[in-house]
């Protein structure tokens, strides 16, 4: 047997890769690696972890600090059935605060939720959810590869939910009731088992709802009085997103992975600023070598007080930070592999890797338990 280290990620090195303090925004890095078992770690800019949680769950996709400093945990619900075969891989079900030693604040608990939930300030949460379709309706959802439903010719379709502090649930949203079947159908080259695949919901400053659906390529708008598509991106313009936010300014921050992007036979990954009104790309940063940033799924972006942008190359690991002018000035690669104890979902990643979902930056004011020591 060879001695070198069959894990290409981790052989190219891990932990702080590059620094350039005088750039970069200072403050801490929050990430949850996905084969981590509950750990979510908090590092500073040298790459030195300066707090760690334990939680009971694994990473059902992320981890974020709520104003005040508690933090916000998206868990995988244990002993679940795969309700079709890629199920198991962005589920999550449990939706938690906690105190920073650990200590378990309240949770919410729906076992159809999968890949965002968005803790709200006043202890409400916004996520999205499946519903099952089946005869008619089922077929009416277009493109994705024939043949392909889930188990009784089901296709999951996708919710968004919204409950209160209590759980209570005080709005929702149904994919089959608003979306037109021809102008988001699936990706030809996609399962049916699941449409139109929602990897992200966050509440607009003017009370709307702003949501990413993958399977179908595009970045819409949602109204939260009467459930319609106020606004969409044009098709095209991104291919198999993740992540839109919303900035001060208004525009739209994507980032988009790249799959199936129309007219490039190279793919590569990229983040894009984009104006509400004009529906046009206003900021981009790409690597200079295209090819060589490219995350076929998952990925985040987050621009930061300073103007930077802290970027998750997720499948590989890799956390960085570009200037305006799209200099890196922060880079660090997630040094915890593992290979998913769970059966679940060993089987679909039989191999070792680092995976996040997202990676979030916050200034020292923003975690007063750290300064203190609390």
């Amino acid at each position: 047997m060879t001695t070198v280290d069959q894990n290409q990620r981790r052989r190219r090195g891990t932990g702080l890769i590059a620094l350039d303090p005088e750039h970069a925004f200072a403050g801490y890095t929050l990430f949850a690696p996905l084969t981590g078992g509950g750990e979510v770690h908090l590092i500073d800019l040298d790459g030195t972890e300066v707090h760690t949680w334990k939680l009971p769950y694994r990473a059902g996709r992320h981890a974020r600090i709520l104003p005040g400093g508690n933090l916000a945990h998206n868990g995988v619900l244990p002993d679940q059935e795969a309700l079709f075969p890629m199920w198991h891989k962005y589920r999550g079900g449990v939706m938690g605060v906690y105190a920073p030693d650990g200590t378990p604040l309240r949770e919410h608990i729906d076992p159809l939720q999968h890949h965002d939930a968005h803790h709200l300030d006043d202890g409400g949460i916004l996520y999205s959810g499946l519903e099952a379709l089946t005869g008619p309706d089922a077929a009416a959802v277009r493109g994705g590869v024939p043949g392909s439903e889930a188990e009784g010719g089901t296709v999951w379709a996708d919710t968004i939910v919204e409950v209160d502090a209590e759980g209570r649930e005080v709005w929702s949203w149904r994919a089959s009731e608003h979306l037109d079947r021809e102008a988001y159908a699936l990706h030809p080259d996609y399962a049916r088992e699941h449409w139109p695949l929602i990897n992200s919901v966050t509440p607009l400053a003017d009370g709307n709802i702003l949501a990413s659906l993958r399977s179908s390529s595009a970045v819409i708008v949602i109204s939260r009085e009467t459930g319609e598509v106020l606004w969409r991106t044009d098709p095209g313009l991104v291919s198999q997103q993740h992540h839109p936010t919303e900035l001060p300014n208004g525009t739209f921050l994507v980032f988009d992975n790249g799959v199936f992007r129309p007219g490039h036979d190279v793919p590569y990954s990229r983040v894009i600023e984009i104006d509400r009104a004009t529906k046009e790309v206003v900021w981009e940063y790409h690597d200079p070598a295209k090819e060589s940033f490219f995350a076929p799924f998952m990925g985040s972006a987050q621009r930061l007080p300073n103007g930077n942008t802290l970027i998750t190359d997720s499948p590989a690991g890799r956390l960085f930070e570009v200037t305006a002018d799209g200099l890196v000035v922060w880079e660090y690669v997630v040094p915890y592999f593992g290979g998913y104890q769970e059966s679940e979902v060993r089987g679909l990643f039989p191999a070792e890797p680092n995976a996040v979902f997202r990676s979030y930056r916050y200034a020292a004011e923003e975690l007063p338990w750290l300064e203190t020591g609390r």
